[in-house]
């Protein structure tokens, strides 16, 4: 069967475009979302959507944005349909992951998403060492001052427990364990 999923953003806007389109494509039943964003996969009709294609079915959407604007959540929709052996169909782009040609054309997609994600977490890192070099701090600032980490380690060496210590610094009993650690205390 073929199932069809129409969204729109605001109020203001309606379903018809779609929905001629959908009919046209000859779905048999039309999940919506009226007034919600893309941005978020959590959506009523697309989850209900979800629910009901099952195996030899598939998922027809007028655009791609119109089930989401997010590329690797696309991809992991689309894969979550895969999973249940249904298929996915975009009218506007000709995506249809019921043919080899449309499988690739949405595994580049997907490749292309990939590629983005790790030029991010390169220049991230790059980004973050050109800050150390520069003697930026990078993280989270210490709960502590060195003159308090080393009076922390020293009262512990000296036998006061660990929650005593938290209490006493404003800090949890994880954050002076972790100190400890980092200076080579147990």
């Amino acid at each position: 069967m073929k199932f069809g999923y129409a969204r729109v953003s605001t109020e203001e806007q309606n379903l018809d475009l779609q929905l001629a389109a959908l009919n046209h494509a000859e779905c048999s039943r039309i999940f919506t979302d009226h007034g919600l964003s893309g941005k978020n996969f959590e959506r009523p009709g697309l989850m209900e959507a979800l629910e009901t294609v099952k195996n030899g079915d598939k998922l027809v959407v007028w655009r791609l944005d119109r089930l989401g604007r997010s590329l690797p959540h696309l991809i992991a929709f689309v894969d979550a349909l895969a999973r249940r052996n249904a298929e996915f169909q975009s009218l506007t782009e000709n995506i249809d992951t019921s043919s080899s040609g449309g499988r690739l054309i949405f595994h580049i997609m997907g490749a292309l998403a990939e590629f983005e994600r790790s030029l991010i977490s390169e220049r991230t890192r790059a980004g973050m060492e050109a800050a150390r070099r520069r003697g930026s701090q990078i993280g989270r600032r210490s709960a502590l001052t060195p003159t308090q980490i080393h009076q922390v380690i020293h009262a512990v060496h000296e036998g006061t427990e660990v929650q005593y210590l938290a209490n006493q610094y404003g800090v949890s009993p994880r954050t002076i364990r972790n100190y400890l650690k980092l200076n080579s205390f147990s």
